[in-house]
C-alpha cells in the first residue's frame, strides 16, 4: 500500500510537508489538452521525490454521461490518456455522476472540536451545491438509470481500448451521495451489485474500481466485508468516512466514524493491495475556515500519520 495525497493547491510548500510526511504519489486534476503542461507539473513533483500516479477530478465526460457528445469530450479523453501515457501515468479516476458530481447541502457541519466539515441531507435538496468546478451547477436535464448504462458501456467500450495501448487503467469512483436518483438525474454508481455489473462491462483490467471508504459506507454495507468482495478489482482507494446513510450525513476525522478503520486496513492487506491509497475529505481545522471544503491541509497532515500508523500495523 502507497500513501498518495491531492494537493490544494499543488505548489512547493504543500509537497514538500507531503514528503516529509511519508506521501509517495500524487493526485492532480485534470490538467487540460497540453502535454507540456502536464510534463511540468510531473517535474515538479519530482524534485520532491514524489511521483505523479493519478489523475481524477474535472475531467472533459460531461456530455458522454448524458449521452450528448460531439465527438469533442471523446477525443480530449483518447488525448488525456495518449499524454498519461507519454508521462507514465497509471490511473485515471472518474465518476459517472450526470451534470452534478458530488454534491453537499451544508459545507460548514462541526466535528470534533469545532472542525468544520461537509454534511448532506436529502430533505435539504433544494440547498444542494455541486462541488467540482466542472459540474458547479444542477442542470435542469432529466436521464434515467439505463440510459446512464447506456452511456457508460459506449464510453468503454471505446476509451478502453485505447487504455490498455496506453497502459492506463480506468478506476470508477462511486456516486456521492450513493442515492437511485438526485435533482431528476438517476445514479447508478450506488451499490456493490453495480459496481459488480461494471466489473462485467469488460474483463480487461483497465476496467477497476476507485474503493471510495465514505461512500461505500453511505451505502450502509460492511466495509472490511465489501473490500474483500470487490479486492479482485480495487485499484485506488479514497480513505475517509461518514457518519450516517446515503439521505442524511455528515463528514468525519478519519479517526472519529462508524467504520473500523483498523478492520478495513487490515481487508486491504488480505486482499494483496499494493496500490495507491490517500486521504479524501478531510475537515477544516481553525484558520482554514475559507478553504476549499473538504481539501485544506491541516486536517490531512493529521490523516497521513493516522493512515501510515494503520499500515503499518496492518503489515505487522
Amino acid at each position: 500500500m502507497r500513501l498518495a495525497s491531492v494537493l490544494t493547491p499543488l505548489d512547493d510548500h504543500h509537497l514538500k510537508l507531503a514528503a516529509q510526511c511519508g506521501v509517495e504519489e500524487i493526485t492532480v486534476r485534470y490538467p487540460g489538452t497540453k502535454l507540456a503542461d502536464l510534463l511540468h507539473t510531473k517535474a515538479q513533483i519530482e524534485r520532491h521525490g514524489l511521483k505523479l500516479g493519478i489523475i481524477e477530478g474535472y475531467l472533459p465526460i460531461e456530455k458522454l454521461k448524458l449521452g450528448k457528445d460531439d465527438g469533442s469530450d471523446m477525443a480530449s479523453m483518447k488525448l488525456l490518456l495518449q499524454h498519461m501515457n507519454e508521462a507514465e501515468i497509471p490511473l485515471l479516476c472518474y465518476n459517472f455522476m450526470a451534470g452534478t458530481d458530488w454534491v453537499r447541502t451544508k459545507v460548514d457541519a462541526k466535528e470534533r472540536g469545532g472542525a468544520l466539515v461537509t454534511a448532506f441531507d436529502l430533505k435539504e435538496a433544494e440547498k444542494a451545491m455541486s462541488l467540482s468546478a466542472t459540474a458547479n451547477q444542477i442542470g435542469s436535464e432529466t436521464i434515467t438509470a439505463e440510459a446512464l448504462w447506456t452511456n457508460l458501456e459506449r464510453m468503454l467500450t471505446e476509451l478502453l481500448p485505447v487504455a490498455e495501448k496506453c497502459g492506463v487503467t480506468l478506476v470508477m469512483h462511486p456516486d456521492d451521495p450513493p442515492l437511485a436518483e438526485f435533482a431528476g438525474k438517476a445514479r447508478i454508481m450506488n451499490s456493490v451489485e453495480n459496481f459488480e455489473r461494471l466489473m462485467r462491462i469488460s474483463a480487461s483490467r483497465h476496467n477497476a474500481i476507485c474503493f471510495c471508504q465514505g461512500t461505500f459506507a453511505a451505502m450502509g454495507v460492511d466495509i472490511p466485508a465489501t473490500i474483500r468482495r470487490l479486492g479482485p478489482y480495487i485499484r485506488y482507494v479514497h480513505f475517509r468516512d461518514v457518519r450516517g446513510s446515503a439521505e442524511i450525513f455528515a463528514e468525519t476525522f478519519h479517526d472519529n466514524g462508524p467504520t473500523d478503520m483498523v478492520a478495513a486496513m487490515r481487508a486491504y492487506r488480505d486482499i494483496g493491495f499494493t496500490g495507491p491509497m490517500r486521504p479524501d475529505h478531510v475537515p477544516q481545522l481553525d484558520g482554514e475556515e475559507d478553504g476549499e471544503p473538504g481539501y485544506t491541509m491541516m486536517g490531512r497532515l493529521f490523516a497521513y500519520g493516522y493512515m501510515r500508523g494503520l499500515m503499518q500495523a496492518a503489515q505487522q
